[in-house]
């Protein structure tokens, strides 16, 4: 594996979730597939589980790691090409991501989107060169429109506490103060829809009409506008926000009503609650769900591992 950035580079899915739970039983099996080798974990933009869920995959295999917040420590960066740079930025793109290729062996690269323009966000320009001009296999961190890392922690999950063979997985969104990127719920539907087509799961998503996702990470799955109705029977229930991709960036108002609670997981099949984290309580999600029986929300976050070093994995078998 040279690249993890959707479901797409996953060949066989359901042996990549045989692999992070057979590392889950025995996180230290395949360390000497990380000796003297060095993961670099670059980032633009916050983060606490992803930086430190990779760094600890990267240490059960062996590794070495190195973290660059490249937008507080490093130059200004430019990422257009043919430009002169007679302006604020110092270092291009193509020189700063082949000199980070020469000092890793893998790199993962975090970036979240200005949510300004579609186009340009969706064109994944940034990553796209990160992954052209380093040179080594190159993990998504999350970028503009997807969050892989985190959608097979929560494949992981299902997986690991559903209680009959085919689950009925729902999406739903939640309400928020500010706009938020599709990237969690581009990703999480672009694996529960591949999950759904090897008959591993249902999936249903739920919003307000209006917020639709791009259709290339939804092609399946139910969409319902009516989210009483789509979490009856539900099995999982993953909650969360976006805004607008049609209307793009947009944010939907008066939605307070969206948020989940115990009274409307009543309805459901005594569903178990996902969310990726950081969650607002009791605006996105209320506090007696996240504090109670139904919640995995730290059970998916502790997944993270797994599914950073399942990744890691097969890309050092790869250099081998």
């Amino acid at each position: 594996m040279k690249l993890f950035s959707s479901v797409n580079d996953v060949a066989d899915l359901k042996s990549f979730i045989e692999q992070a739970l057979n590392l889950k039983a025995d996180p230290f099996a395949h360390q000497s597939l990380g000796k003297n080798k060095t993961l670099g974990l670059v980032f633009l933009n916050p983060s606490l589980r992803t930086r430190l869920s990779s760094q600890k995959a990267a240490m059960n295999l062996g590794m070495n790691v190195m973290v660059m917040n490249l937008d507080k420590e490093g130059w200004a960066l430019e990422t257009e090409d043919g430009v002169v740079m007679n302006g604020t930025s110092v270092e291009h793109i193509r020189e700063a991501a082949a000199v980070m290729g020469q000092y890793c062996d893998i790199l993962g690269f975090r970036f979240f989107p200005k949510l300004l323009s579609r186009e340009e966000d969706y064109s994944e320009a940034l990553f796209n060169k990160f992954v052209k001009y380093s040179g080594v296999p190159v993990i998504s961190l999350e970028s503009a429109t997807l969050h892989p890392l985190q959608s097979f922690a929560d494949l992981i999950t299902i997986e690991e506490y559903k209680k009959v063979k085919k689950p009925k997985v729902v999406l739903t969104w939640a309400p928020h103060v500010k706009s938020l990127p599709q990237a969690v719920p581009n990703s999480f539907s672009e694996w529960m829809c591949r999950a759904q087509e090897e008959g591993m799961i249902d999936f249903v998503i739920t919003h307000p009409e209006g917020l639709e996702l791009a259709d290339k990470f939804t092609p399946g799955a139910k969409i319902e506008y009516k989210q009483d109705m789509a979490l009856k029977g539900a099995d999982f229930v993953y909650v969360k926000n976006w805004s607008s991709y049609h209307d793009y960036g947009k944010t939907f108002q008066n939605g307070e009503s969206w948020m989940m609670t115990h009274q409307k997981l009543e309805q459901s099949n005594e569903a178990k609650v996902m969310h990726c984290l950081p969650v607002r309580r009791d605006f996105e999600l209320s506090a007696e769900v996240l504090d109670g029986p139904h919640s995995l929300v730290i059970h998916e976050a502790a997944n993270r591992v797994w599914s950073a070093q399942t990744v890691l994995k097969n890309m050092l078998e790869g250099l081998l």
